[in-house]
């Protein structure tokens, strides 16, 4: 992509890591979809979504990308709680920039795996919920800082892919290992990430957009994204986290992004096929 046109979507892909809407009710649900005037129906479908459903109306096709391991990885980020709804995370938490949704679980951890640990990673603590996406390109691309990184100059109409993973955080060393699921290197032509989760059921694959909190159901995201979100929650052991950053990697990534509230207006949300 060139010109306006390329120097447009690098700029709105920013905000997909950075870091509405459904309000609360007085039920500490969110609220109903915003009156249908003032829903952005000229952009593609939106993102997040409750997974579990597979109702919507944008019938704007674009097409579906390429499976992740025949991208490249250019971007790794988290979010802190969900962006989107799940079986396994389905816990709301509130309608502000630090709220979505929770893992199932989260009642359920004792004191030893709730225990404070301080670190380099910032905005996050044992007992959150963190979103991370593995954000994939079809350019020829670097692994890099910001989702600038995922459209470099010269490379036009990019097809872009989000392999999600929701976690529970705790403070366990028995627990997943964030540093195992770092970007890897360069191999076979593509970057690629050391591993990412296979054990958290079937992901739900589904057209969307960008994420994070500059965007809501009246002022949308106009990028074009496959995703593919895995239905469960996996545990996380937060001093992984920290290493992430203490070891300093490729992404500059050293603090936990907030969230974009979950899109409700069918309307903004492709149907899962």
């Amino acid at each position: 992509m060139n010109g306006v046109t390329r120097i447009s979507l690098t700029y709105m892909l920013i905000f997909v890591g950075s870091a509405c809407i459904a309000a609360e009710d007085d039920h500490g649900e969110p609220a109903a979809s915003p009156a249908e005037d003032s829903l952005c129906v000229d952009m593609g479908p939106q993102t997040p979504r409750d997974i579990s459903s597979t109702h919507g109306l944008n019938d704007e096709s674009f097409p579906i990308a390429p499976s992740s391991d025949q991208m490249n990885l250019c971007n790794i980020h988290t979010h802190t709680n969900a962006e989107h709804k799940g079986p396994g995370f389905s816990v709301f938490v509130s309608d502000a920039e630090d709220g979505g949704y929770a893992c199932n679980e989260t009642p359920e951890l004792n004191d030893e795996e709730l225990a404070p640990a301080e670190g380099a990673y910032k905005g996050v603590k044992p007992g959150d919920t963190i979103e991370v996406h593995w954000v994939h390109t079809s350019c020829d691309a670097t692994p890099g800082e910001g989702l600038g990184a995922c459209v470099p100059e010269g490379c036009d109409a990019p097809l872009l892919r989000v392999e999600t993973q929701v976690f529970l955080v705790v403070n366990d060393p028995e627990a997943l290992d964030f540093t195992a699921m770092d970007y890897d290197g360069e191999g076979d032509g593509l970057h690629q990430a050391k591993m990412i989760p296979s054990t958290t059921g079937e992901p739900v694959l589904f057209r969307g957009s960008t994420t994070g909190p500059s965007y809501d159901q009246s002022n949308c995201s106009p990028a074009r994204v496959t995703w593919s979100v895995r239905p469960q929650c996996a545990r996380l052991d937060i001093n992984s986290l920290h290493r992430w950053a203490e070891q300093g990697n490729v992404f500059n990534e050293t603090k936990s992004h907030g969230v974009r509230q979950l899109v409700t207006a069918l309307e903004l949300l492709a149907p899962i096929q």
